[in-house]
């Protein structure tokens, strides 16, 4: 039986095509629009005004055009009609972005928290929510909801932490966080997070395996522009991959794990990043060989991943600002000498998103689900 389209549907749709046209080029006129979306002027202007008195849309002044006469009246969405919150849990800390419709920074805050299991603690970081909140000046309504990154593997509905043992919260519930907040809430592993933040400003990036260096190693893996979950949602945990038996002990209970390795606690020393790439830059001689020691247990586990995955790799995390193309060019030769294969120096990229990926990247999905709403994915 043929399906038929009513007119609200046809409405509908003209409506969420000239919203998303307007999103995809930032600042166009009426003309324009119905030029490439082959609608009428008077369906245009209808929708444009009715997009604007909900306050999705808004005139931004006029188009910039080599022609004699009026110029046409400009629109653009509202970037901050809706926001999204990301907050980033960590041992010590808790940091906070509040992002817009175009993924971008609308402002950040931190403060220092130490974590715990208990009532008081997830009572606390949610009134620090809401100040932030307050802060922006923002109505209630324009919050989508609020993404928790945790440094834990969570469960696919993304409510419950299944594993946790770097904050000790295996078993912790979503709800621990929503009894205080009016919003929707959702636990993202920090990995995932950091990678979404990738593929939010990298669209042509399809398949590849993102690792995450920062104060713990983490991964997650692209494939057909999605994240890969596995069977039993412990998908690209490479830390735990045993690469020295007799090596350090890592948090999970097993010794010389890539994360006693690679992570950034095994490279540094109770100094800061900034303080040991001072060093570095100084080329003090402790700093130069811990950072060729890193890089070569690094390249180690690029090319373990690599023969078994031949996909580009992306370096990402805290470190990410701080490598720099020769440290790319020595990671591909370290891996030359290690493959059976001949290997092209083109697999191996810095995060194109090295700042605030984490926190970014746990309000994106809430972002992303607005705009397919909208589209009527």
């Amino acid at each position: 039986m043929k399906k038929i389209i009513t007119p609200n549907q046809i409405k509908k749709n003209n409506r969420n095509l000239i919203y998303q046209y307007i999103y995809t080029n930032r600042k166009v006129c009426q003309q324009r629009i119905a030029y490439d979306l082959h609608l009428s002027r008077p369906t245009v202007a209808s929708n444009l005004a009715l997009l604007e008195e909900d306050g999705l849309i808004k005139k931004n002044g006029q188009m910039d055009t080599e022609t004699v006469g009026r110029k046409a009246a400009a629109y653009s969405i509202v970037p901050d009609h809706r926001i999204g919150i990301g907050a980033e849990i960590l041992k010590k800390e808790v940091k906070m972005i509040a992002v817009d419709l175009y993924g971008e920074k609308i402002s950040g805050s931190s403060f220092e928290i130490a974590y715990e299991n208990r009532e008081e603690y997830f009572r606390e970081v949610c009134r620090e929510i809401l100040r932030f909140k307050e802060y922006l000046g923002i109505r209630e309504e324009q919050i989508l909801g609020i993404g928790l990154a945790m440094q834990a593997l969570v469960s696919p509905d993304h409510g419950t932490i299944i594993y946790g043992e770097i904050l000790s919260c295996t078993g912790l519930s979503v709800e621990a966080f929503t009894r205080h907040l009016p919003y929707p809430c959702s636990f993202i592993h920090d990995a995932d997070s950091a990678a979404i933040s990738e593929l939010w400003v990298s669209p042509e990036l399809k398949d590849g395996v993102y690792l995450s260096l920062s104060r713990h190693l983490g991964a997650s893996i692209i494939s057909k522009g999605e994240l890969l979950s596995g069977k039993h949602g412990h998908s690209a945990t490479i830390e735990h991959i045993q690469m020295e038996p007799d090596g350090k002990a890592c948090y999970c209970g097993k010794r010389g794990c890539a994360e006693t390795l690679c992570s950034l606690e095994a490279l540094l020393e109770g100094e800061s990043l900034e303080g040991f790439f001072g060093r570095l830059k100084k080329k003090e001689k402790d700093a130069k060989e811990r950072w060729e020691t890193y890089l070569f247990h690094l390249a180690r586990l690029i090319n373990m991943l690599h023969l078994i995955y031949d996909t580009d790799f992306i370096l990402g995390g805290y470190l990410a600002p701080y490598l720099k193309e020769g440290d790319i060019f020595f990671l591909h030769d370290l891996i030359q000498e290690m493959t059976p294969f001949p290997e092209e120096r083109d697999f191996i990229h810095i995060s194109k998103m090295p700042k605030h990926n984490i926190t970014i990247g746990a309000a994106l999905p809430y972002i992303q689900e607005f705009l397919n709403h909208i589209a009527g994915v």
